[in-house]
């Protein structure tokens, strides 16, 4: 069991805490704050403590010069003032004496935020590389390492592995819950376990499949990806998009799981992509050459509610349809209705997690996930290199 926060003595201590910030921006504005909210337990915890806090986080990707303002931390640092109602210093740079000035002049309960720690990648890439002088450098600022940063924990960073390679280390309250309900969920669910697996391309999610087809009781398959697995038994898709590499590894395992693999039975179909054009509800096997399947149709999510009725574990993990787009939105909206208040249902984080609070589902669920990514690895029945790093109890 790893150590958290709450296992360390924290008064006058400089704590570094791996936060996840990544919030969606446009022109310096946050759209989503909820990443801010879920890190703020932790937060308040370290502050009653006593600890003198630096919070490190990186924001979009930074690959040219111009990305750099437009991923600066400054507008989280003063949503982050707001809802802790107190002063968060913002540094503007990510090393150097300006940075270790700030920290060596703190006081117990101040709150540093360092800037974007993917400026770093600018050149080089030291961050996502975990760069060993740059992870040593960053860990030479504090005590004490915390990650309750879920969403990046699939990653090696300086800034997760990196520091607690060279520091005491614990898990937040964050990384704690989410460890705890997919662990859960994942190997000692209330059965029967039914997953819905959505997205786009199959080869994103075939380790997962492999994992949770000997451990799900139903796997239900939308989204782009299940054009892939149509195609698989000979149903024409017409020009929906299609893993071809994995054609053979979805006949394979409808051929093993035919029982527990749940696929489309009628779809939302266009002949456009970008613009709604001949927009209908067909069944499947009607599909023309020209028709692109962009949605789950009404059928499908009977069928589907047969099966969600009946579970009593749901773990969703990827949109069953284009969901941005109104035309295109039913499938998902419907089926977080359906889900709407079912005990032990899981959303795995990415583009779900964002349609099911978007859609205005927030509190509906057991639990919304803040990382895609590192559900999947999860769920794959892989481990996050940056929670093995973390110092055991």
């Amino acid at each position: 069991m790893k150590k958290t926060i709450a296992d360390y003595q924290l008064k006058g201590k400089k704590v570094i805490i791996r936060v996840d910030y990544n919030v969606p921006m446009k022109d310096g504005k946050i759209l989503d704050d909820n990443r801010i909210k879920e890190s703020l337990k932790t937060i308040n915890y370290a502050i009653e403590k006593e600890a003198k806090l630096i919070l490190l986080s990186h924001l979009g990707r930074i690959k040219t010069q111009e990305d750099l303002e437009k991923n600066n931390l400054k507008p989280v640092a003063q949503r982050l003032s707001e809802l802790i109602e107190k002063k968060v210093i913002f540094i503007e740079e990510t090393k150097g004496p300006q940075l270790e000035n700030a920290i060596n002049n703190m006081k117990n309960g101040d709150i540093i935020l360092v800037q974007n720690t993917r400026y770093e990648d600018l050149e080089g890439k030291r961050e996502s590389t975990n760069d060993k002088k740059l992870g040593t450098y960053w860990a030479s600022l504090g005590d004490i390492f915390i990650n309750d940063a879920f969403a990046t924990s699939h990653r090696a960073h300086a800034s997760n592995v990196g520091i607690a390679t060279n520091l005491p280390s614990g898990i937040g309250f964050l990384v704690e819950k989410e460890m705890k309900i997919l662990e859960n969920a994942i190997n000692n669910p209330k059965r029967p376990l039914t997953v819905i697996l959505g997205g786009s391309k199959v080869s994103d999610k075939i380790g997962v499949i492999e994992s949770l087809v000997k451990k799900a009781d139903n796997i239900l398959i939308a989204g782009a990806m299940a054009n892939t697995f149509l195609s698989s038994q000979g149903i024409e898709v017409g020009s929906s998009n299609i893993d071809e590499e994995n054609i053979n590894f979805c006949t394979k395992i409808i051929n093993e799981n035919e029982n527990k693999i749940i696929l489309p039975i009628d779809a939302i179909t266009s002949t456009n992509f970008q613009t709604p054009t001949n927009v209908k509800e067909k069944f499947i096997t009607n599909i023309n050459k020209e028709d692109i399947i962009l949605d789950i149709g009404n059928k499908t999510i009977k069928l589907f509610k047969t099966f969600l009725d009946e579970s009593n574990t749901i773990i969703w993990n990827g949109p069953v349809g284009k969901y941005e787009q109104e035309e295109y939105s039913q499938g998902t909206k419907k089926l977080l209705e359906i889900l709407k208040g079912k005990e032990n249902t899981i959303i795995g984080g990415g583009d779900t997690a964002s349609a099911a609070i978007n859609l205005g589902y927030k509190d509906a669920f057991t639990h919304i996930s803040t990382g895609g990514g590192a559900s999947l690895v999860m769920l794959e029945g892989k481990k996050l290199p940056a929670i093995e790093i973390i110092d055991e109890k």
